[in-house]
Parts: C-alpha cells; sequence; structure tokens
C-alpha cells in the first residue's frame, strides 16, 4: 500500500485540522450544561434531574450515531460527511439557544450530538488516510489534546461568554462558529491523497461480519464496561461541579467554573503522558490502567470525606489530581485495538470507545435524580440550590462507578502494546 510522502505532511495537517477543530467543539458540548445548569433551572423551571437528562441525551445521540458514523465516512468520506455533522452540531446550539421550551430544547441538544458524533472518528480517519501508519498513535493523542481543549473551554470561558452574552446568545455564538467551521471543512478536507484515489473501503457485508467478530470476543468487553464506569464517574463530576461549588461554597458562576478548569487542565498533560508511559516506558496496558483507576477511586473517597471542608485551594488540588488520574481512559483504544484480529482495528476501538458514551448517557440522569430525592426546597435566582447531603449521595454513586472500573480493570487482558488475538485464541 502506497501511503502519502513526507513531503505532503503539511497538506495532511491542513486535511485533519477541520475535523479536529469540529471535535474540540463537539467536546465543548459534553460538559457546557454544567456551567448553564442553574439558568436552564431558572428559565425552564425545571429540576436537576432535567438538567442530567438533557446533558445525557447528548451522549445517547452520540453513542447512537457512533458506529453508523464510521460506516458513512468510510462510505462517503470524510469531507461530506464531517461537513453535514458540523453543520446539525451548528444548527443544534443555535437551535438550543433559541428554544422556548424543553421539548425544543431537548431535541436542539440531541442535534448537536448526532452531528457531533462525526468529528473524532472523521479526524482519525484523516490520520490513517493522509499520514503514515507509524503516526497514528501519535495523531491519536493529539486529537485528544485537542477535545480537552474543548472541555477546558466549557468551563471558565464559557462562564465568561454567558456573562457578557447570556446562555442563549454563548450558544448562538457557539453555533455559529460551528456553522464556519463546517463550511471550511468542506471547502478543506479531500478524502485522500491522489495516490491512494483508486483504494475502496470494505464492503458492508465485511463490516458486519467484523462487527459480530469483535462482538462475540469475550475480551472485548473489559476494556468496555471499565471504560462505561470510568468516564461515568468523570463525565458526572464535568457535570456537577459548577453547581455543587456555587451551592456549598457560595461560588459565582465564573468563579466556580475557575475552579472546574482543574480536571480538564490536568488532562491535557496527564491524556498523552499516559500513552507514552504505557508505550515507552513501561510496555504495558493494563498495569497503568489498574493503578490510574484504583487511584482515581480512592480520590472520589477523599472528596466525600472532604466534602464542603476542605479549603477551595485543597478543592483546585484535588480536582486537579482527579482529572489526572482519570486519563486512564485513553488506553482504552489500544486494549480494544490489541485483543481483536489487526483488521478489525477501527471497529474494535469503536466498540470499546461507545463505552464511555453509553456510560454518560444512562448515568447522568439518575444522578440528577439523586440531587433531586435529598433538596430541601431552598431556591436561589429561580433555581434550586441543593444541600450538601444531596451532593454526598450523587458523588457516592460516581465513587461506586470508580471502584467497579478499578475493579473491571483486573480483567483487562496484559497486551503489552501488541496485538495478542492469535495468541488468546490459541489459549495462550
Amino acid at each position: 500500500m502506497t501511503f502519502v510522502a513526507v513531503s505532503d505532511a503539511r497538506r495532511g495537517w491542513a486535511m485533519w485540522a477541520p475535523p479536529a477543530l469540529l471535535f474540540l467543539i463537539a467536546f465543548f458540548h459534553r460538559s457546557a450544561p454544567g456551567i448553564i445548569a442553574k439558568d436552564l433551572m431558572h428559565d425552564f423551571n425545571t429540576t436537576a434531574a432535567i438538567v442530567g437528562l438533557l446533558s445525557a441525551i447528548y451522549f445517547y445521540a452520540y453513542a447512537g450515531l457512533m458506529i453508523p458514523a464510521g460506516l458513512c465516512i468510510d462510505a462517503f468520506g470524510v469531507r461530506r460527511v464531517v461537513s453535514v455533522g458540523g453543520l446539525v452540531m451548528g444548527f443544534g446550539s443555535v437551535g438550543m439557544g433559541l428554544a422556548a421550551t424543553p421539548r425544543a430544547l431537548f431535541a436542539a441538544r440531541f442535534a448537536v450530538g448526532l452531528g457531533a458524533a462525526t468529528t473524532f472518528i472523521g479526524a482519525l480517519k484523516v490520520a490513517a488516510t493522509w499520514f503514515p501508519p507509524g503516526r497514528f498513535g501519535f495523531l491519536s493523542a493529539v486529537t485528544v489534546t485537542v477535545g480537552i481543549v474543548g472541555a477546558l473551554a466549557s468551563t471558565a470561558p464559557l462562564a465568561l461568554l454567558v456573562a457578557v452574552a447570556g446562555w442563549r446568545g454563548a450558544l448562538g455564538i457557539v453555533g455559529l462558529v460551528t456553522l464556519t467551521v463546517s463550511a471550511l471543512c468542506f471547502a478543506v478536507v479531500r478524502d485522500q491523497p491522489a495516490a491512494r484515489a483508486t483504494e475502496r473501503a470494505p464492503a458492508a457485508r465485511a463490516v458486519a461480519v467484523g462487527m459480530v467478530r469483535v462482538l462475540r470476543n469475550p475480551h472485548t468487553w473489559p476494556p468496555f464496561l471499565a471504560f462505561f464506569c470510568l468516564y461515568s464517574a468523570f463525565g458526572n463530576l464535568s457535570l456537577w461541579v459548577v453547581p455543587y461549588l456555587r451551592d456549598v461554597y457560595g461560588l459565582s458562576a465564573r468563579d466556580a467554573a475557575l475552579y472546574a478548569t482543574a480536571p480538564s487542565l490536568a488532562l491535557l498533560g496527564s491524556a498523552p503522558l499516559t500513552g507514552f508511559v504505557s508505550d515507552r516506558v513501561l510496555g504495558r496496558r493494563k498495569l497503568p490502567y489498574v493503578v490510574l483507576a484504583s487511584c482515581s477511586f480512592a480520590l472520589w473517597l477523599v472528596l466525600i470525606a472532604t466534602l464542603g471542608a476542605l479549603p477551595l485551594g485543597g478543592v483546585y488540588a484535588l480536582f486537579f489530581a482527579m482529572g489526572a488520574l482519570g486519563a486512564a481512559f485513553v488506553l482504552t483504544w489500544p486494549l480494544g485495538r490489541e485483543v481483536n484480529p489487526p483488521g478489525l482495528a477501527g471497529i474494535a476501538v469503536a466498540v470499546v470507545n461507545l463505552g464511555g458514551f453509553l456510560g454518560a448517557a444512562l448515568t447522568q440522569g439518575p444522578l440528577g435524580a439523586i440531587l433531586d430525592a435529598r433538596w430541601a426546597g431552598a431556591v436561589s435566582g429561580g433555581a434550586r440550590v441543593y444541600p450538601l447531603e444531596a451532593y454526598a449521595g450523587a458523588f457516592a454513586a460516581c465513587a461506586a462507578l470508580a471502584l467497579a472500573a478499578a475493579l473491571l480493570s483486573l480483567l483487562l487482558r496484559e497486551t503489552r502494546g501488541r496485538n495478542i488475538y492469535d495468541e488468546l485464541r490459541g489459549g495462550a
């Protein structure tokens, strides 16, 4: 197979950049409801459970379309599919800003999730097509880091934008930016270099058969389930940290958002570092996953034990540490790939990746319900104010999920950074 020459590397980066920017915006939308949760409760006279469901509907849409989006990208190309996905995400963001009823708000949020589902796969498809195979791991890590920048943008920068333009205006501005980047994607991106223009995508039947093989492989499920639990805990922290700091510590939305930057800032460094240590230093996957997931559970216990009593400096340090240890999730993709047939790497990554999004989708509403069940009736500015006991219950559920992730990580197969599918099949 002929790959793009080194002299075309600059063009490869130009092809990768628009889908990566759309992925940044998609990642931004994952935790954005946490910043505007109180505004949503006030304007729509709603509860934490409903806000949790609103946040989760993004993940339902994302998870449901993730695998079909990959198939469409293979069939119709990154340029068309990701550009259309960007349009849907952009119009969804604008629609959220214009929504007059909860039903319209949910529909627009669902559209955001649908469009976002194309972005990560599209960026990785460009990385696989426009760069030599030896660069794919590096491009994957860079793409994830770009997404983390999007998560960071959904904290203090979003709070500042909301203070200036209101939550509706902020989402409208983000939507317009998304539409602009989508148009740029369509104008710039080409599906493959001229040297590979005659290559064909796998037939639909071959993809379906490969999917069945991955799903029937028992070694696919430990990383799927560990990611389900790990990302559920982390996603709920991102959603409820700002309301927690406002209700328990009395911070303003802007100040609370500054403290909410801690996990994302930590991930900026810890995500690529975790991949590097796993690849180059330890040459192992399971060991760092078990250690990080176990330490993450320990930090959840610290959070619960010090809830409302820790000084704000300590709160920031704790959230930073939780973000750093949460980087265990980046090992999910190589673990899923290395226990499945090499020719099914893309499908294997898509399947295990689905676990995290299903986790976020299925747990954010119930955790909001835990908050509502312990609400004492206090209201401020038209939004519910939850007591310390309510957050203790919600974060205890997160700790249980972190514990489950640590226990499930013990079931992972150590691959030592190489594909062991044939060994597993032979009973090794």
